[in-house]
Order: C-alpha cells, then sequence, then structure tokens
C-alpha cells in the first residue's frame, strides 16, 4: 500500500529540495525526451524553473498533441447529496454549517439528467456525493443503474468505500473513480478534517489502492492546492501517481488541480498557485506523465480554462452546477463550492472550436469492454 512508500519521504526535506533546485536540473529535465523521474518533476515545479515556462509549455503542447490529439472531453458533475458526516474546514458541506440538507431521490435524480441533456449530448457524468449513510453505496448503486440508460461512462467522487465495492460498481457501469487526498501532509490533513471518517488520513490514502485492486478503468488523483505548501502537495500528488501507475498499470490515469478560493469562516492563509503557477504546474504534470489525462472543473476562470487547453488539457467540466437539484432549480444555497465558469455547455464546445480543438461528448462505450 502507498503509506509505506509515502513515509520513505520527509516533507521538510522535499520542501528544501524544490526550493533549492537550480537552473541546470531545469533544463536537463527539459532535455530529457522519456523516462523523467520525480526529481525532474520536482525541479519542473521549483522557482527556478519560473523562466522557463515558455519552453516548458511548448513541450507540454507537443506531448499533448502526440498523445491526445487535439481532442477535448467534456463531462458535467450531478451532485446527488450534500448530507456529510465530515468537518472538513474549507468545504460548504460541513455538517456544522447551518444548510438544508438534500439526498435526491430517485424521482429527483431522472429529473437531473433529463436537465442536464436539454444542456447538450452528455455522455459523461460524475456522481458526486457527501459522506453519509445516506448516501450509502446501495444509495450509489441505485443511481448507478439510473443513468446507465443515458450515459456512456459514469464517473463518482464519493467516500472511500471497500474493494468489493468497487468492484460492484465497475462491474455495473462505474468507469472511473476520483479520490483526491486533499494535503499529503499528515499533520496538516488532521488539522483540516477534525472529525468524521474522512479524519482518517491513511483509510483515504490507501483508497486508490482498492480502486486498482478492483480492476476500476480509470483512477483519479490531486491535491486540493491551498492547504499547504502547493509545490511540496504536488510533488507528493506525483509520487503516488508514480505508484499507483507502476502499481496498476491497467487502469489509466486522471490529474486535477483543484485550487482552493476564499471561503466563509477561513481562518488560514491558503498556500494557492498563482495563475502563471498553476499553468507551471500543469504543464510539469504533463512533461512527467505524457499519458495522464489532466482536467480544469469550473472552479477555474472562463479565460483561464481556455487558455490551459492549448497547453495540456484534456477535459473540461461544462455547466457545472455544485449542489443537489442544481439543474432543476434556478439557484439554492446548497453549494459545495462556487463555480469561476459560468458559460454554457454551447458556449464552451464553440470555444474549443475556435481554439481549434474537437470537443468530444462520448470516448468511451460499455460495448467495448
Amino acid at each position: 500500500m502507498f503509506y509505506s512508500t509515502l513515509s520513505k519521504f520527509n516533507w521538510k526535506q522535499v520542501e528544501d529540495a524544490i526550493a533549492t533546485a537550480t537552473l541546470q536540473s531545469v533544463e536537463r529535465a527539459l532535455a530529457k525526451r522519456e523516462n523523467l523521474n520525480l526529481e525532474d518533476f520536482a525541479a519542473l515545479v521549483s522557482p527556478a524553473a519560473t523562466p522557463y515556462l515558455e519552453a516548458m509549455a511548448k513541450k507540454s503542447r507537443e506531448l499533448t498533441l502526440q498523445r491526445f490529439g487535439k481532442a477535448i472531453q467534456i463531462y458535467l458533475p450531478l451532485y446527488l447529496s450534500n448530507d456529510c458526516e465530515n468537518s472538513c474546514v474549507y468545504c460548504g458541506f460541513n455538517r456544522n454549517n447551518k444548510i438544508e440538507r438534500k439526498v435526491l431521490t430517485a424521482s429527483e435524480i431522472l429529473a437531473e439528467i433529463n436537465e442536464i441533456k436539454k444542456l447538450g449530448p452528455f455522455e459523461h457524468v460524475l456522481l458526486v456525493t457527501g459522506e453519509s449513510p445516506k448516501a450509502s453505496f446501495e444509495y450509489l448503486m441505485n443511481a448507478v443503474e439510473l443513468c446507465h440508460e443515458h450515459f456512456s461512462a459514469i464517473s463518482i467522487e464519493v467516500q472511500p468505500l471497500g474493494m468489493e465495492e468497487y468492484a460492484e460498481l465497475a462491474k455495473n457501469g462505474v468507469t472511473a473513480v476520483y479520490i483526491y487526498q486533499e494535503t499529503y501532509r499528515e499533520e496538516t490533513y488532521q488539522k483540516h478534517h477534525p472529525k468524521g471518517k474522512k479524519s482518517i488520513f491513511e483509510y483515504r490514502l490507501h483508497c486508490p489502492d482498492r480502486i486498482g485492486i478492483a480492476g476500476v478503468r480509470k483512477i483519479g488523483v490531486g491535491a486540493l492546492l491551498g492547504l499547504e505548501n502547493w509545490r511540496a502537495d504536488s510533488f507528493f500528488t506525483a509520487l503516488h501517481l508514480n505508484y499507483l501507475q507502476e502499481t496498476y498499470w491497467q487502469s489509466k490515469f486522471s490529474i486535477s488541480f483543484p485550487r482552493l478560493r476564499p471561503f466563509e469562516g477561513q481562518n488560514f492563509e491558503l498556500c494557492t498557485p498563482s495563475d502563471r503557477e498553476l499553468v507551471q504546474l500543469l504543464c510539469a504534470y504533463r512533461i512527467c506523465f505524457p499519458d495522464v489525462e489532466i482536467s480544469l472543473s469550473t472552479r477555474e476562470a472562463a479565460n483561464f480554462r481556455d487558455k490551459a487547453m492549448m497547453l495540456g488539457l484534456t477535459t473540461m467540466s461544462a455547466g457545472s452546477r455544485t449542489d443537489p437539484g442544481g439543474y432543476t432549480v434556478s439557484k439554492t444555497e446548497l453549494s459545495q463550492w462556487e463555480i469561476n465558469d459560468y458559460r454554457s455547455p454551447a458556449e464552451i464546445e464553440q470555444k474549443i472550436k475556435q481554439n481549434g480543438y474537437d470537443p468530444v461528448w462520448k470516448d468511451w462505450d460499455a460495448a467495448f469492454r
């Protein structure tokens, strides 16, 4: 399991190694054609790489075109529930927040699907829930069954499950599971997740192992940029990704870069990268992990996402609502986080075409399994 690999590294030493990376180490990483390692990744996310951003962007774009062509996959999230027993200090679903809790019924899920289909020819849906007994494995299985008739690809971002449960979900149509560690620094993780099941660092950390053992087609990982030193957290995410690729080589992998935005009740300083630094991070992942899918959600602004698709982005959400029932009602106060790209799916599709890329609504069919 990954914890034994993670334990071999010291957070402070990793921070220092990144901070003291040299221009020569950056140039050496950029000169490599293949087989880049974690030392190269550390150099490419270091302050020393800042003068090389244009060269990184050029190489990232070239690698993306080689591996993925000009295809940009489009998906959207369907929030099934905002009921949650965790106390994550940065999340709108925090159990201490006085909001109306909602768990969609079967009829409400079908109503959401109906509205989603009006927005565009979506074939990839991401099911999202809080961590609660009300959003149980059985509930999730029922939701997957309801979606199965309407979408070719069903992904989930839910509470950590057991290996057998992931295997059953994969058997019944789930093509990808996304699970974000938030931060890989254990003491920081505990500070921001004081109560609830999510407070168990190691159980969440080993979730991708259980997904890989279950044989799920695609595994998504990432850190919530802002809780800790983003450069160090990104290094440990890369370490995790490298481990998973070597261990579960039959699965595909996805990386995401959610930046934590200021929120009500915030009582700590955010460690978020700037736009320029986020571009650096995106390019570093593409250069070191040329076959990984890279996604940016509507958490990011429209202009930034438009530029990112030219550099290494392969997947974009469109028309997102981050609250249960968000597609069938005009506005609620139940959002997990605020979106920052308010364009319609049609507008995003048009922008992708204007940039010379191909919007892909469907790139996977269960019939090919």
